[in-house]
This record gives structure tokens, sequence and C-alpha cells, in this order.
């Protein structure tokens, strides 16, 4: 499907968004803000077995017109189709993710990311990164910290890449690499289909959504274990049991409705498969 096909108007509706349309920062930040704080990050297909397809047309009637939510290929490949339908200069990207991990680590490309190329200059765009996707525009130089609506972050050099870093309580944590070479989007279906088909990926037996709440607070829920993260670093927790209570949040708390056959096997999947212990550190 064509960007041109794209339906702006559902989109930001969708997304709650009432501002300008014309490409430039100030629509960016707007259209960052209100597309994380609408469309929640989530990965419930993958957990019943069915890999998300990447067309224009399948995630608007998903995200869109479904009101599901995605995870980054899905969110970044939507996103990217409404950037380009009002007419930003949009560049495709890959990072690599190293949360909890050392920030040398040697990992595969499968994070999608994009740069917005404006005449203020060239701007990360990430609205699919789970439970720290920055909720603002973020300048691609290296050393500067940026204030969003919720962390503080910044890109520090790591050889040839930059280095995402947020601000967490008092420590500076990694979040990914981002490699500065533009992508075509063959890869990014190599890298879908890896990540929705491996049988490792967590995402094949976890249950996972994230999203921004208000108060610069970050809301994750993995598996049973639900939690709301404050900015001062104070965490209330929260352990979900039976069917009604996860509903119950996730249509409340992340605007999703599954049917009760899908709810079913999700658990089901997740009792069956699901390691014990502390959540992934990527969405720890």
């Amino acid at each position: 499907m064509a960007e041109e096909a794209f339906d702006q108007d559902a989109w930001l509706n969708r997304i709650g968004y009432r501002g300008s349309r014309e490409p430039t920062l100030m629509t960016l930040r707007g259209l960052v803000a209100a597309h994380a704080a609408a469309i929640s990050y989530e990965s419930i297909d993958v957990l019943l077995d069915r890999p998300p397809k990447l067309d224009l047309d399948s995630l608007q009637r998903k995200m869109i017109a479904s009101r599901r939510g995605g995870y980054c290929f899905e969110q970044n490949m939507l996103f990217r189709g409404g950037l380009r339908a009002l007419g930003f200069d949009v560049t495709s990207l890959q990072a690599r993710v190293v949360r909890g991990l050392a920030i040398d680590a040697p990992r595969p490309m499968l994070h999608m990311v994009l740069q917005v190329n404006l005449p203020d200059g060239a701007f990360l765009a990430d609205v699919g990164f789970g439970n720290l996707a920055p909720t603002a525009p973020l300048r691609l130089s290296a050393d500067v910290e940026q204030e969003t609506p919720h962390e503080v972050m910044r890109f520090i050099r790591m050889g040839e890449e930059l280095t995402l870093q947020s601000r967490l309580g008092e420590q500076w944590q990694h979040i990914y690499r981002v490699v500065l070479l533009p992508r075509v989007d063959a890869e990014y279906e190599i890298c879908n289909w890896f990540t929705a088909s491996h049988p490792d990926s967590p995402y094949r037996r976890n249950l996972i959504a994230a999203r921004p709440g208000s108060n610069r607070t970050r809301i994750t829920l993995f598996n049973a274990r639900l939690n709301v993260r404050h900015a001062n670093g104070e965490v209330e927790r929260r352990m979900l049991t039976g069917m009604a209570e996860y509903r119950e949040v996730l249509e409340a708390t992340f605007g999703l409705t599954l049917s009760d056959d899908d709810l079913a096997l999700a658990l089901d999947t997740v009792a069956r498969k699901s390691a014990p212990g502390a959540p992934h550190p990527f969405f720890a």
C-alpha cells in the first residue's frame, strides 16, 4: 500500500492529535507524544503464533481500525507512514538493543527506529520501544542531555554507533545503539520474521504490554507483573490473577480488547512457556 494512500485523518483521530500538520519539529513533537500515549506497545499476536504483517494496509486495520497496539516494527512502520503522508523526510534505521547489558554487547540489529530530517537537523523518532520509548523526538547528537515528557535522555558514542541512554533515578542506563546506516524494508521483514518466529524469542512465551502514563510514569505488563514506575524511581507493583483481572487491566490501562478465546490462549501459553523469576531485562 503506497504511503499516498495512508489515511491521515483516521490515524490522527486515533491518536487524538489536533495540531498543525506542517512537517516541522513542533508538529513532530506533538505527533510522537500523541502516538506514544494512544497506541500501546504490545506483542500479543506473536504470543498467539500470529506473526505481524508489516504492510500499511494491515497495520492501519490492526492499530487504527481495530484499536490494537503493536511492537517496534508495527509501531514505527505505521508512524513512518503517517509522517511521510504529512510530508516529512524520513530515513529508516535499525538499532541494537542493549537494555540491561554492557554498552558494547555484541547484539543483532533487531529494533526499528526512524531518523526524521528537518531544517533543524536530524532527529530520532521511536514510538515502538516498550517501556522506554522516547516520548519526544531526540536530536541525533552525542553528549547532549535532552528533556522528554518522561525521562531525560542522551546519546553517547560507541564506535560508529550512537548509544541511547535514559536517566533512571540517579543512573544513566543503556537502551540501544543506533546504527546510522539507512535500511530497506526487506531487512525489517527478515527481523520481524525472526523475532516473531524464533523459538527463543521472549515474545513467543510472554505477555507484554507497555505505555507511558501521566505525571512521567511508565506502565509495564510482563505476564502477571503490572509495574507503574514513577519519575523518582519508585515502582508500584501488582500481580494479576484470573482472566477477569487481566481483561480489566488490558482494557482500562492499555486500551486493548481481546476476545475470550484469544485471552484464554494467551494466558495458557504464558502458563506453559514463560520462565519464572524476574522479567526479561529489556522490559524491567
